[in-house]
């Protein structure tokens, strides 16, 4: 496949071929899955938590002295049936990360970039350089490449004038070729990708 090279003009600056062997069936639906339901599992953060008996304030003196008051037996002033003790079997935090092989990780990227190209939602950038850290220059650039939606926006490498004039924009995000993920690349109506960008990802995805 070919596609055709534009700069922050919206001028035609040639073609540039598909280097990676793209997916042309049904193969790699399931890997995309499994990483996308990784991903969103680890950004989950355990927060609700209880403390043992081992972890409330107090002291560990016993309460009382074992023999001779009438009262039950007590251990502890954090003792789960006390008001204020520790909780048993209570909640904690937990990792909820799922595992995904390198090579799965790898069909998944395949399997969504190759649908991306196929759909025609894939732009490729002769080069992206802004001499402004100004909003406003960005939203130029944006409005001539015709960018409706919300926009992944792939550099080689983070750009700091880049980074400031786009970061008050809603629906456009930032990312480096070795840094984009297969969520990334469905998440968004566009994908941008500057020559070098997109030459990083068919070097990630090289072989099978």
């Amino acid at each position: 496949m070919k596609l055709t090279v534009k700069d922050s003009e919206g001028n035609d600056q040639g073609e540039l071929e598909v280097q990676f062997s793209m997916i042309e069936n049904g193969k790699g639906t399931q890997a995309v899955h499994d990483v996308v339901v990784a991903h969103q599992a680890a950004q989950r953060s355990g927060t609700a938590c209880t403390k043992t008996m081992g972890e409330v304030a107090g002291s560990g003196k016993k309460p009382w002295r074992q023999k001779g008051t009438g009262r039950a037996r007590a251990g502890s002033f954090a003792s789960p049936l006390w008001r204020g003790g520790g909780v048993v079997f209570g909640p904690k935090p937990r990792d909820f990360r799922k595992t995904v092989s390198k090579s799965t990780k790898k069909l998944a990227m395949r399997k969504a970039l190759s649908e991306r190209l196929k759909l025609g939602d894939v732009l490729i950038l002769d080069d992206l350089k802004i001499n402004s850290k100004k909003t406003k220059e960005f939203l130029k650039i944006r409005a001539s490449l015709q960018l409706k939606g919300t926009t992944l926006l792939v550099t080689e490498a983070p750009d700091q004038n880049l980074i400031l004039s786009a970061r008050n924009v809603a629906d456009v995000e930032l990312a480096t070729g070795d840094s984009v993920n297969t969520y990334q690349l469905l998440r968004f109506d566009r994908l941008v990708f500057t020559r070098a960008a997109f030459g990083m990802i068919e070097r990630r995805l090289a072989g099978e």
